[in-house]
């Protein structure tokens, strides 16, 4: 999954470039994607992903990777993150028992 956030699904986007004459010219306009190191509470690891910033500041306001994966859609996250989040919920599914 090139140019594609692992949390967020977030991918390129397609417009115009518009002068002052108003011609428009085709253009793509790319997401931020970093590849980050985030830590597992849960798991005891840190995982590295590539995310865009926006999706950084998301985890961060959640208060980490464990709980914004729990509340992510399955839809919109990338093969790996749902794999990590399966893991997760295993581990919070054990601990709680």
């Amino acid at each position: 999954m090139s140019r594609r956030c692992e949390l967020t699904g977030k991918g390129p986007m397609v417009g115009h470039n518009v002068s002052h004459a108003n011609n428009k010219t085709k253009r793509i306009y790319r997401p931020n994607l970093q590849q980050v190191s985030l830590a597992s509470d849960l798991l005891g690891n840190s995982y590295v992903l590539k995310i865009s910033m926006n999706a950084l500041r998301s985890v961060d306001k959640s208060g980490g990777l464990d709980p914004f994966l729990l509340k992510a859609k399955d839809t919109v996250l990338s093969t790996k993150a749902l794999r990590l989040k399966r893991a997760i919920a295993k581990k919070a599914a054990q601990k709680a028992a």
